[in-house]
């Protein structure tokens, strides 16, 4: 049984991880959702020196990079040629217009503003999605992901530093959580999943982190569904939570201003 689990589990595409440069707050929060959503591991840095800065400090290890080629400062041919010295990953240049001169043979790529996930799917070669499972998304568009009034109550009661520490601690420990779970899913741990997915639902729960918490709750019911049919929705409801646990984390980069 554990055979089957983990070549199905292998099976699945591996999806770059990308880092977006772009000093348009409302082109970078749009489009690193949309990335999330489907699926993708997503950094963002506001201008050219933040992402040098997250290179540098090597917590940031992109398999490509998205950069806005017209942006305030740093941009264009120059940093594209400080990028090449921090990080081996391929280069794509965005923007609303046609590149500047020398840009477009600088980067290892281009995409008009605005794009889709698939145009950047074909641009890094990316392989087609696997056939629908029938498990869709769980995330609900539209949710808040962290409980307005819960908020309000921490900052009543702490310093907006302690409230920050607060979110760091639930994205750390989600990321913990989700590689535990991804290695029940692959060994079939029908108990693991149910035992983690409990502990996401109170955690979460008591933060405000209102996405995780219900994912969490969506794990620990766990129903006893046929194998195939309950590997994709256990993988379905993994990405989801990944991609909750990364809307958490670009509120903590947007310094927690819910």
């Amino acid at each position: 049984m554990h055979t089957k689990f983990m070549l199905s589990f292998d099976d699945r595409r591996k999806l770059p991880s990308l880092l977006l440069i772009d000093d348009d707050l409302v082109s970078r929060e749009v489009t690193a959702t949309v990335l999330t959503l489907n699926g993708y591991s997503v950094h963002t840095a506001a201008d050219g020196p933040e992402a040098l800065d997250m290179l540098a400090d090597k917590g940031v290890v992109p398999d490509a990079i998205l950069m806005d080629a017209q942006m305030p400062g740093l941009s264009g041919v120059e940093l594209i040629a400080q990028l090449r010295t921090r990080t081996k990953a391929r280069i794509i240049a965005i923007s609303g217009s046609d590149p500047q001169e020398g840009v477009g043979a600088a980067a290892d790529g281009f995409l008009q503003k605005p794009f889709g996930v698939e145009a950047i799917e074909k641009l890094l070669g990316v392989s087609e999605k696997p056939p629908a499972s029938g498990a869709p998304s769980r995330l609900v568009p539209k949710e808040p992901v962290i409980s307005p009034e819960t908020l309000a109550q921490f900052r009543a009661m702490m310093p907006e530093s302690a409230v920050r520490e607060i979110y760091v601690a639930v994205v750390t420990d989600l990321n913990q959580r989700a590689q535990a779970l991804e290695a029940a899913i692959a060994k079939g741990r029908s108990d693991e999943v149910r035992r983690i997915g409990h502990a996401i639902k109170g955690g979460c729960g008591m933060a405000g982190a209102l996405q995780a918490a219900r994912l969490g709750a969506m794990f620990e019911e766990d129903s006893g569904e046929s194998e195939s049919n309950q590997l994709d929705n256990r993988m379905a409801l993994l990405s989801d939570l990944r991609a909750a646990t990364r809307n958490l984390e670009r509120i903590l980069e947007g310094d927690l201003s819910v």
